[in-house]
């Protein structure tokens, strides 16, 4: 139980409003016997490629599965090199490295998103792809960098984990590249109950191969045509799933109320995500940016509000990085960014009494340090 009068998440408010429908699917799965590889994953897949606007969509383990499985399928290893954003979780840059292949990081823009124009200057002729990460539920400049990947003749593979439903121009994140990994941990806007991921494609010589490869490289169970590994998404998971999706567009919507709501209370004392022309996103975090961001977390903390940070130090100056060589001042905007950003609570089952708590406590917090107070900044 949590000990915040507004915590990070409010995950059993929001799964005890379709608990029955839960609980009716779970006992229909039991009662089938069939629980790898079944109905209820197909259903799913063929439900979520739909929604993305992809042709096909494949359930895996978890979202760094995900990640992992393409750049296997395509052949990364060692002495290829792959672009990515240092501000992202982890599994950007470690879904690369455990293929042998270099992560290569490009700063980011005023979204937190990979900086298009920088790009370019990181291709060498060992670069083999870009991972794009649409953080925090906004979407990349998608149309900027699949014309510098066709330039080049580079693979796209989005990093949609926080992202799903998010879209730019109408077009929704997982339809932009040539593959996309999401993530379906529990923080994540569609979620299961344990671990899970899912890759979109549309390339069907690349779902062939992904098929095999989330289930140790079989093509029948008499043939393994190469070494891979056990990354299934659990039939119980897809069947659950498959209640989410009915529940997801109204559960998007209501982040998108609460952001827009947060974005115009606390414009007057942080930079809050303001979204961009043709931008459609889904806050899963609602991310500000403040002068004072370590005084005025442990400020919220201290009065009952779970505030967190994703994430205080960005991937280039990890411990497990340490081989790839960069310092504190190879970009400078990432490093500003991570100093000032604080993840505030929102989610679904939130109400207005626990936003406006948190609001309370964030102007009486400039209002008593008007030196942390700042002119907001629209982040375009």
């Amino acid at each position: 139980m949590s000990v915040y009068q507004v915590p990070y998440t409010g995950l059993p408010r929001q799964a005890a409003g379709i608990k029955k429908e839960l609980l009716a699917a779970f006992e229909k799965v039991v009662d089938s016997g069939h629980y790898i590889l079944g109905p209820n994953l197909k259903a799913f897949e063929e439900r979520f490629a739909a929604f993305c606007g992809s042709r096909f969509a494949l359930g895996v383990a978890n979202g760094t599965s995900a990640l992992q499985l393409v750049w296997k399928v395509r052949g990364a290893g060692p002495g290829d090199e792959v672009i990515t954003a240092p501000n992202s979780f982890l599994a950007s840059a470690s879904s690369i490295a455990t293929t042998g292949a270099k992560p290569v990081f490009v700063d980011i823009g005023p979204d937190l998103n990979i900086a298009p124009e920088l790009i370019e200057k990181a291709i060498t002729p060992r670069t083999k792809g870009i991972v794009p990460v649409h953080l925090t539920g906004r979407p990349a400049r998608m149309p900027e960098i699949n014309s510098i990947a066709e330039k080049h003749g580079l693979f796209v593979l989005e990093d949609a984990a926080q992202a799903v439903g998010a879209s730019l121009d109408g077009k929704r994140v997982g339809s932009w590249g040539n593959a996309a990994g999401f993530s379906l941990h529990p923080l994540k806007n569609l979620f299961v109950y344990g671990d899970g991921g899912v890759i979109t494609t549309s390339d069907p010589d690349l779902r062939e191969k992904l098929l095999q490869a989330r289930n140790h490289g079989l093509r029948s169970r008499e043939q393994c045509d190469f070494w891979s590994d056990n990354s299934r998404l659990d039939e119980l998971q897809a069947a659950l799933l498959l209640v989410h999706m009915e529940a997801l567009d109204g559960w998007t919507a209501r982040r998108r109320e609460l952001a827009h709501r947060y974005n115009d209370l606390l414009s007057p004392f942080v930079e809050v995500p303001l979204e961009g022309p043709g931008e459609y996103c889904v806050y899963q975090t609602y991310v500000i940016q403040a002068e004072d961001r370590d005084g005025l977390q442990s400020f919220l903390q201290s009065n009952g509000v779970e505030a967190l940070i994703h994430y205080r130090t960005p991937i280039h100056l990890q411990p497990a990085a340490a081989s790839l060589g960069y310092t504190v001042s190879d970009f400078p905007k990432t490093v500003r960014a991570c100093s000032r950003i604080l993840s505030l609570p929102l989610f679904p089952a939130m109400t207005a009494l626990q936003q406006d708590i948190v609001v309370s406590l964030i102007r009486d917090f400039h209002e008593k340090r008007p030196e942390s107070r700042m002119e907001p900044v629209t982040a375009s």
